[in-house]
């Protein structure tokens, strides 16, 4: 009886191993990108560029995806890195469109042209021009390159953005993730049906709020956004400065464009970048936008004390017909957090607990030095002076993780708190509960 099935006479598994160990570059199933240049977007962004092999290009820009022309503001790809002979995964937010150049693609293009060309030459003849032929094959309008953002903090960011060698190559997945404007097509539908009809729909105010290098899936998504038609307001909240940085000029050329565009930049340690006088987000953060908040959709990207804000604040806020602004919400974080209805309590006692209890005493072993804390461990050792391994600052990167002796700590995250014998645990997140020893 014929099924249909027809086996492969050459698989196309065996043709990879062959042009791997011919160019490492090379695959036809495998996508993989190549670091081409570098560029500094803030104090503590760095734009990382690559160049993706054949079969990025030809799984991202398939049939099945060319709804939105690769992939859509606001996703990422996930990064295999190798470093030290260990394999290490992690998830990167792609930055800007992909058919359309950055804003600093001029500069790029010569830089970009320039680092090629100090590419070594065995790159060159074994696959570099082999590549370019194979792009004219594709439609002119693919992206010829890919872009992310990284903070340099934690092992894995730090090697991309100061130790590899122009010319590494990355396997990579594709593009993914639903923190994009699809969001708001159902919220659309659905406040058009609650209105009046229309024969042009309205496009629905939307709100973007960030922390830190939690920006960086904002690129794409507000270029689009604007694009589409919708009023955007953009809240960032970071320690350093944006001044005179590429990453402002961006929001200063888009403000210029689209008068629909309304920016915030919020230095958390300068009084004068506060919105209605807080360096925090809260209620009255909100209100002061004078958005129509029914109506807004919010996309959120950052810390978990951020999105634990965020979450409070709509809580405060009164809609009409029994409505809450949470559900307007669209979160993108990469930790391991599942629900924010979960850490709320724990997050705000831990709070509490911060400035109300009386501070505890951390010995460090290995250093014979001791310090008082009643934040988290990593903080009160830098108000002492004390200088500690850490990366995010989230509990994500594990670069702070460290091994307690005796004592007991709280997890501000999941509220667990732990056991007062030997145990391991990140400094960035736990508060100390009693008096604790740690094997530092």
């Amino acid at each position: 009886m014929t099924t249909g099935y027809r086996p492969e006479l050459i698989q196309r598994v065996f043709i990879d191993f062959i042009s791997t160990r011919l160019h490492p570059f090379w695959s036809l199933t495998v996508p993989k990108l190549r670091l081409i240049a570098r560029r500094t977007l803030s104090n503590d962004l760095i734009a990382l560029q690559f160049e993706p092999n054949r079969a990025f290009k030809q799984q991202a820009f398939s049939s099945g995806n060319s709804s939105h022309n690769g992939w859509h503001g606001g996703q990422h790809i996930n990064l295999s890195i190798l470093i030290d002979g260990v394999y290490h995964q992690r998830h990167y937010s792609l930055v800007g469109l992909a058919q359309q150049p950055l804003w600093w693609h001029e500069d790029g293009d010569k830089n970009s042209n320039r680092n090629q060309n100090n590419l070594n030459n065995s790159l060159d003849k074994n696959g570099f021009d082999r590549d370019r032929l194979d792009e004219k094959s594709q439609p002119q309008t693919i992206v010829s390159t890919i872009t992310i953002a990284v903070k340099p903090q934690g092992l894995v960011s730090d090697y991309l953005s100061k130790r590899a060698a122009l010319g590494t190559i990355f396997n990579s997945s594709l593009p993914s993730g639903e923190f994009t404007l699809a969001h708001t097509v159902l919220a659309q539908q659905a406040s058009q049906i609650s209105k009046s009809l229309s024969l042009t729909p309205i496009p629905l105010p939307l709100l973007f709020i960030a922390s830190g290098s939690g920006i960086t899936p904002m690129l794409g998504l507000i270029t689009q956004a604007l694009q589409n038609g919708h009023p955007v307001t953009l809240v960032h909240y970071n320690r350093t400065t944006f001044y005179k940085s590429p990453l402002q000029d961006q929001w200063q050329q888009l403000a210029t464009k689209y008068p629909t565009f309304i920016y915030h930049l919020i230095n958390t340690g300068d009084p004068h970048t506060y919105l209605a006088g807080s360096r925090h987000l809260n209620v009255e953060t909100l209100t002061a936008l004078k958005l129509p908040l029914m109506d807004t959709q919010i996309f959120a990207c950052g810390s978990p004390a951020l999105l634990a804000g965020l979450y409070r604040a709509c809580d405060e806020i009164d809609l009409p017909d029994n409505k809450q602004l949470r559900d307007n919400i669209t979160i993108e974080s990469f930790s391991a957090i599942e629900s924010f209805d979960h850490i709320l309590p724990a997050i705000d006692k831990a709070d509490e607990e911060a400035v109300t209890s009386e501070a505890k005493t951390i010995y460090l072993r290995g250093r014979q030095r001791q310090y008082n804390s009643s934040t988290t461990l990593l903080l009160g050792a830098e108000s002492a002076g004390i200088r500690m391994s850490h990366g995010c600052r989230q509990g994500i990167c594990q670069l702070c993780r460290c091994n307690k002796i005796s004592g007991r700590v709280k997890n501000i995250q999941t509220g667990k708190i732990s056991n007062d014998g030997y145990e391991s645990i990140q400094t960035c997140i736990n508060v100390p509960m009693t008096d604790v020893i740690l094997d530092i």
